[in-house]
């Protein structure tokens, strides 16, 4: 300290307050960053659907609202999609949601891959909503339009990657045929191990139900859009 009670730092004690700081600061920017995003209020949810009634929070029975907590706090965050018909049986619901949520957000596919398996599914059931919501996600993920486009109108795309060839051709086949050729297996199991394989069956198996689940109810597209996908009467590959 100098006469006039001034602190004076040598160079290294300076270094190390600097450095204090830096990771004091660092510290702090760790805890902001990790904090959860906003959630919605159960109570304002607002569901939909057509003939199963969209259900407000005060109708729920005690096993409906634990279902909805969950999903919004679950990777999701809320609650559209098939969620409106499966709280009919929210003790099946809840079980679902949870399933779904791992098998697409715990996927070990890389996001590009399993929402091609959801388009292929999609696509096989018609399942407009489930299509609309998942062409989005899949083109932000990588997946090329051209993709996307021949999936919708139930051609085998021209051009695709290896990896996406063998997500394609084991979907297609599984859901066409119910069964899969040892090429298509092998072509899977080779670039994704068996947990891929097995991660392939479940994201369509759950959207499979997902697209049950819509189709009874002729859950509407978003507002303000039409439905996306035309029908047709030709055997996809």
């Amino acid at each position: 300290m100098s006469d006039n009670g001034i602190i004076r730092l040598t160079g290294g004690a300076m270094i190390r307050l600097l450095v204090a700081c830096a990771c004091a600061f660092a510290l702090v920017g760790t805890v902001v960053a990790q904090a959860p995003a906003q959630r919605p209020d159960p109570r304002s949810i607002k569901l939909r659907g057509n003939r199963f009634k969209p259900l407000t929070y005060d109708e729920m029975t005690p096993a409906q609202k634990t279902m909805v907590e969950h999903l919004i706090a679950g990777p999701r965050g809320g609650v559209n999609g098939p969620f409106n018909v499966l709280l009919r049986s929210p003790e099946i619901g809840d079980l679902g949601q949870e399933f779904g949520g791992a098998a697409r957000f715990k996927s070990s596919l890389p996001q590009r891959l399993y929402e091609l398996a959801i388009l292929v599914t999609a696509r096989h059931w018609t399942a407009q909503y489930e299509w609309q919501a998942h062409h989005r996600s899949a083109l932000q993920a990588g997946l090329s339009a051209a993709i996307c486009d021949a999936i919708a109108e139930g051609r085998r795309p021209a051009s695709m990657q290896k990896d996406e060839e063998a997500v394609y051709d084991f979907v297609s086949q599984l859901l066409n045929t119910k069964q899969v050729s040892d090429a298509a297996f092998n072509a899977a199991k080779s670039a994704f191990g068996e947990k891929g394989v097995v991660d392939i069956i479940a994201v369509t198996g759950w959207y499979s139900i997902v697209s049950m689940m819509l189709n009874v109810d002729q859950y509407p597209v978003a507002d303000g859009t039409q439905p996306e996908l035309k029908p047709i009467n030709v055997t996809r590959n």
